[in-house]
């Protein structure tokens, strides 16, 4: 396991303690995680931090520094991140760090287009906290999502491109003849065109007690979490490729995985369910369907029913991973821009959207395969087809130069 960058003290009950272990998780930040509630030595470094107090979260950094109850613009800035933009104005605003998103980017660079990338969490989307890419091309012997995204990330900032990360988008306007998006911080940012590449985010059950849990025993990382759970029991719900793959990866850390599947089979490729079956740290049951977890402050079971028989029965791992699908991360866009009725962006072949200006590529797009190597390419195109627009109209840039000042 990588060395610990910072530990947190908290406890499992702690909301704040949740936000944070989820923000560092996000941006692939190596902690160590301590209950106090467990830990009495934590809890003692805890109170001569804070003069006695027992405040919680409380970080304390390699360097000897400390965070106490650090808002994540706090942490962001602690880490180095940058979170605000150089310029009011760029020729393409990319919304989105992903495959998509950086590969857009790289294009739309080597154009000479002046070109802001903003992400939410960390650069590389999924496929960064993803254990192992086996299938994109050119790496044979496969490659750590970490290092993949990492390459992706300083092949655009090789070629100008300004990223920003820990940075949400909260909305897209017209403005003055051009597009503008603006960021939770209250600032705007104007462009010729805007990339839509904000991918998808994993399904959540839908049941009792999973959103009082998520964080305390119910999880949807695996890289992210999977390491808290060394030799422990924990189950992953879901029958497709990132559940088969996710429930390989955890049998580094559990001695056993339970995978809860409504089907009667995996779904999952080929390649990903013999190495499920080659497993012996992994349990197969099929038609179950998860209807219950139970808990207060953390996970005590979960209930299963069997849905040929309708029998109900709890189990009791330590921890829960959720993989059951996809949903586009599209609901923060204004209604103009056009969605399915799952929320999937609409397109023209063009990938341009309802909205003039404005394109969508990658998961988050109507017909996507959601595949790492297919949405590099739906990048690839995109920057494409933006240029392409902005030959056509080489006034839009003009018109939007008179936009308020970034903070404004």
């Amino acid at each position: 396991m990588e060395k610990a960058d910072v530990t947190v003290y908290g406890a499992l009950w702690c909301n704040d303690c949740k936000r944070t272990k989820k923000f560092l998780g996000e941006q692939r930040v190596p902690f160590l995680w301590v209950d106090v509630d467990q830990d009495p030595a934590g809890l003692a470094i805890v109170e001569h931090i804070n003069a006695g107090k027992d405040i919680i979260p409380t970080l304390v950094f390699a360097d000897g520094s400390s965070l106490v109850e650090p808002s994540n613009a706090a942490l962001a800035a602690k880490l180095g991140l940058q979170t605000s933009a150089k310029m009011s104005f760029y020729d393409v605003i990319i919304v989105g760090g992903g495959p998509t998103g950086l590969t857009a980017a790289v294009y739309a660079a080597r154009e000479g287009l002046e070109t802001l990338v903003i992400e939410r969490s960390a650069l590389g989307g999924q496929a960064g906290v993803t254990q192992r890419l086996d299938n994109f091309p050119g790496f044979p012997d496969g490659v750590a999502g970490s290092e993949f995204a990492d390459r992706l990330a300083q092949q655009a900032r090789r070629f100008g491109v300004e990223l920003l990360q820990a940075q949400e988008v909260t909305g897209i306007t017209f403005e003055n003849g051009s597009p503008c998006v603006g960021t939770a911080d209250g600032k705007r940012y104007g462009a010729s065109a805007v990339l839509i590449a904000t991918g998808s985010t994993y399904k959540r059950l839908g049941v009792p007690g999973e959103d009082e849990l998520i964080g305390a025993g119910v999880h949807f990382c695996a890289t992210c979490d999977g390491p808290f759970y060394r030799g422990e029991h924990v189950a992953v719900i879901g029958g497709g490729n990132s559940a088969a793959e996710e429930s390989v990866f955890l049998t580094r850390f559990a001695d056993k995985v339970t995978m809860l599947v409504r089907g009667d089979a995996l779904t999952a490729s080929h390649v990903a369910v013999e190495k499920v079956r080659e497993n012996n740290r992994i349990e197969q049951r099929f038609d179950t369907e998860v209807v219950e977890l139970v808990g207060e402050k953390k996970l005590k079971g979960i209930v299963v029913r069997d849905r040929a028989t309708g029998a109900t029965e709890e189990l009791k791992p330590s921890g829960v991973f959720v993989f059951i699908g996809l949903e586009p991360n599209s609901g923060w866009l204004p209604a103009t821009i056009e969605r399915d009725s799952a929320g999937f962006v609409l397109t023209n072949p063009r990938l341009e959207t309802s909205l003039p200006g404005v394109f969508a590529a990658g998961d988050v797009r109507q017909g996507s395969t959601k595949q790492a190597a297919s949405a590099a390419g739906e990048g690839a195109t995109a920057a494409l087809m933006i240029r392409e627009y902005l030959t056509k109209y080489p006034n839009t840039k003009i018109l939007a130069v008179d936009m308020a000042p970034a903070g404004a």
